[in-house]
């Protein structure tokens, strides 16, 4: 026998239980390393979050560009610089968040578990538990690692956080109890089996834990066109830097000038045009102000792209427990049998309720029949998962004389006392219904003694009623589904439940669900299992991980999927949806890897995320062609002043200027405004029709510009820019005003005040010595308002093109 079989060895005992672990036992095995501590997951560090957003190609262009400039002394020229800082600064912020969220991600609150170790009962941190030691579990307590049932009285556990199963589990002696659940009634004794990183709780906890990030179209569509972009940096780099050597009459001669740094200044200029960076910040500034919005509708949102996922899902997939329903048992009816109701049932009816041994569902009793608190019990069975019933007498001297018993009708009733068949028959159509049944059944004289195995009603059960039980649905459940499926979303209904339980609370929704489907008949096959989610709406008996594949099959079927939970077996799920959503009551490890949490548990505020997304989306859209128009701008110039061996004809600071004028500056207030338009797909492809060509009127109005000074030959160089600089103004300003549309008074006050700012660079002579513009000569000028004149028109026509 090896040394750790031999640490698993339990102590010698007399009893179940024994006297527990002794000390020495318990230093072998904490030196073992058999503790409950579980190690620290797998989220990112500080270092990788970091090395992840400052140590990017682009940002080295960026920085490099920078620092080029400042050794060349134009600092004026590297104001691009802060975008860059605040883009890298949002995303470092964000994640860190994220990680400390992930790190926290606990599945056990409880702080300390009870242990019988050398013959007494301990309270120990749940960390300092060892393999094989005694949990003693009482009503309330939370299982602090996985062990078997040595012994117990009436011992049952609420498993719903692991396995989204409702319904209280009994547990008999050699039955395993899972860390995560929890002690609802009885009491017991278990010996744990696995800790750590070993067990139930904890392998979840892993998994959850695992980063990811939300897959937003925006952001996919912004990654994308950097990628094509850092295609383009280097050749088109190179083709500038030589166009402004050639142009300064040679490398040789350049360099020995030192007109170089003119054509380094060109270089970046080009460069830091063709980056859409102040795109990338405005988006994480739109996501930002939209997570703060929805934060005083109390909704979290736990990863700034969520803002925009909600506006695309066209898959919901709800749990019940503790989402559409409250997660509690609430009483529904009494049934009649056929048989005379005898005088007194309602006060008895009361007793079970306020009996301080009642389980869960004889306990919502106690409201709808509060007037059975005064009754004298001669004696009392107390309700047991073996025998599914309890019972109590009452002397002969009392309206409620005999004996009563509560409990599941199957097992309290037998076939040859009158009236049995009719109830049996009636609580059955009843369950199908999806409702919990109990009957109350009586028997005249005393309760009989029975050993306490003895799982039998007492002989000579009559019914008296049946009672229904159903689980408390949100108030707000109904209103929301019906929401979602006017917005053409698809709805799936998936709980561990019985599955006529959960067709029940589906129609109580007003879903048209007349049985659910057993998950324990779904195809592990991944294009069957799209065929069946395909064909059903409401599903039961399913696992923590068939939640989590049928989420992946809905995926595969081309949907974008969200899922609300509040358990832990929703949380693999929930991690996978492309945007999960967490109820104020979920557990924390669910919380942690939800991208939303309705902080006060209202689906209401759903409806208000899907308009904050639109309104995000629709913004992000209208802006992006003002940025990507740039950058197509800035590749043509380059090229076309490269290859004619031209000087690039803006200084970066110039560049700075119009950015914030036809782009910067605007972007961030139409960002920001409503926008209720419906999401469509298509967003890059949809800006990319109108930006490329819009920056390609843009590149030939500016190069027409340039054409004529060249032909004329004898304007100065700044006054040349200057006249490229109001061409530039002057169309990127159109496409701004293009975009707008349709125009309200605060989109024209927008554009209006653009136009203001332009003539104020233009006229005051402190900014126009800071950003080196020099007023062209008429000629020039004419030529400058002229191409300007026909860019504009240009862009009118693709707009009223693209519109249709």
């Amino acid at each position: 026998m090896t040394q750790q079989q031999a640490l698993h060895q339990p102590s010698g005992t007399n009893s179940p239980a024994g006297s527990g672990l002794s000390h020495a036992e318990v230093t072998a095995r904490t030196e073992a390393g058999l503790t409950n501590r579980v190690p620290d997951g797998p989220s990112r560090t500080l270092w990788q979050i970091l090395r992840a957003n400052v140590l990017t190609l682009f940002n080295a262009v960026v920085v490099g560009s920078f620092v080029l400039l400042l050794l060349l002394g134009q600092w004026r020229d590297a104001l691009f610089g802060f975008a860059a800082l605040g883009n890298a600064l949002i995303g470092i912020v964000q994640e860190y968040r994220a990680k400390r969220s992930l790190d926290r991600l606990a599945i056990l609150y409880a702080p300390h578990a009870r242990v019988l170790r050398d013959g007494a009962v301990h309270d120990l941190a749940v960390e300092d538990i060892v393999c094989d030691d005694i949990l003693v579990l009482r009503t309330g307590d939370q299982v602090s690692a996985d062990a078997v049932v040595l012994d117990g009285d009436g011992l049952e556990l609420d498993e719903s956080l692991l396995t989204g199963e409702s319904d209280p589990v009994s547990k008999m002696p050699d039955a395993e109890v899972l860390s995560g659940s929890s002690v609802v009634a009885g009491h017991g004794t278990a010996r744990v089996v696995r800790v750590g990183a070993d067990s139930y709780a904890s392998r979840l906890t892993a998994e959850a834990k695992r980063f990811s990030v939300v897959n937003s179209e925006i952001r996919n569509s912004l990654n994308r066109i950097l990628r094509w972009i850092s295609w383009l940096l280097l050749p088109v780099m190179v083709l500038v830097v030589n166009g402004q050597m050639q142009a300064s009459g040679g490398w040789e001669q350049a360099i020995s000038t030192g007109n170089w740094r003119t054509g380094a200044v060109g270089a970046v200029a080009s460069v830091i045009a063709m980056i859409p960076l102040g795109l990338v910040l405005l988006t994480s500034v739109a996501f930002a102000v939209g997570g703060i919005r929805l934060a005083r509708e109390k909704v979290l949102i736990q990863e700034l792209a969520a803002v925009e996922g909600l506006a695309r899902v066209d898959m919901l997939c709800l749990d019940k427990t503790g989402t559409l329903t409250e997660g509690r048992l609430v009483f529904d009816a009494v049934h009649e049998t056929g048989a005379l109701l005898n005088p007194g049932w309602k006060q008895v009816l009361g007793w079970f309720g306020a009996d301080p041994n009642a389980n869960a569902t004889a306990r919502c009793l106690a409201e709808p029949f509060p007037s059975g608190g005064g009754l004298r019990p001669t004696s009392t069975a107390p309700f047991s998962s073996a025998r599914k019933w309890s019972a109590v007498s009452f002397s002969a001297d009392q309206n409620e004389a005999g004996t009563w018993v509560l409990g599941a009708p199957d097992l309290v009733l037998r076939e040859d006392i009158a009236g049995t068949a009719n109830a049996l028959a009636a609580s059955a159509r009843l369950a199908s219904a999806g409702l919990r049944t109990l009957i109350l059944a009586h028997v005249p004289g005393p309760l009989p003694i029975q050993d306490a195995d003895d799982a039998r009603s007492p002989a000579g059960c009559a019914p008296v009623c049946l009672l229904t039980f159903r689980e408390k649905v949100r108030p707000d459940a109904a209103k929301i589904l019906a929401y979602f499926r006017e917005q053409g979303v698809d709805l799936k209904i998936i709980s561990g439940d019985d599955p006529r339980t959960v067709a029940a609370v589906a129609r109580e929704v007003g879903l048209d669900a007349e049985a659910g489907y057993d998950a324990r008949l779904l195809p592990k096959d991944p294009g069957l299992m799209q065929e069946v989610l395909k064909n059903n709406v409401v599903f039961g008996r399913v696992t923590p991980a068939q939640k989590r594949d049928m989420v992946l099959a809905l995926q595969r079927g081309g949907h974008t999927v969200a899922m609300t939970g509040d358990g832990v077996n929703d949380a693999l799920a929930l991690k996978e949806a492309d945007i999960g959503i967490a109820m104020d009551s979920a557990a924390a490890a669910t919380k942690a890897v939800s991208r939303l949490i309705l902080l006060n548990g209202r689906l209401d505020r759903l409806p208000r995320v899907v308009a904050e997304g639109r309104r995000v989306i629709a913004n992000i859209e209208r802006v992006s062609v003002l940025f990507l128009s740039k950058t197509a701008y800035a590749v043509a110039l380059s090229v076309i002043f490269g290859s004619l061996l031209w000087d690039f004809p803006f200084l970066p600071r110039q560049l700075s200027a119009t950015d914030g004028l036809t782009i910067g500056i605007p972007a961030f207030f139409l960002a920001l405004m409503p926008n209720a338009r419906p999401y469509k797909p298509g967003f890059l492809k949809r800006s990319l029709s109108f930006a490329v060509p819009a920056g390609l009127i843009v590149a030939v109005a500016v190069f027409t510009v340039n054409a004529y000074a060249t032909e004329v030959g004898s304007y100065p160089s700044d006054a040349t820019r200057t006249a490229a600089f109001i061409t530039l103004s002057l169309t990127g300003l159109w496409i701004l005003a293009a975009i707008s549309r349709p125009l309200n008074l605060r989109r024209v006050g927008i554009i209006g005040a653009m136009y203001a700012s332009l003539t104020f660079v233009l006229t005051v002579p402190l900014l126009r010595d800071f950003f080196s513009l020099e007023w062209p000569p008429n000629g020039l000028l004419l030529a400058a308002l002229g191409s300007a004149l026909g860019g504009t028109l240009a862009i009118e026509i693709l707009r009223l093109s693209t519109s249709r």
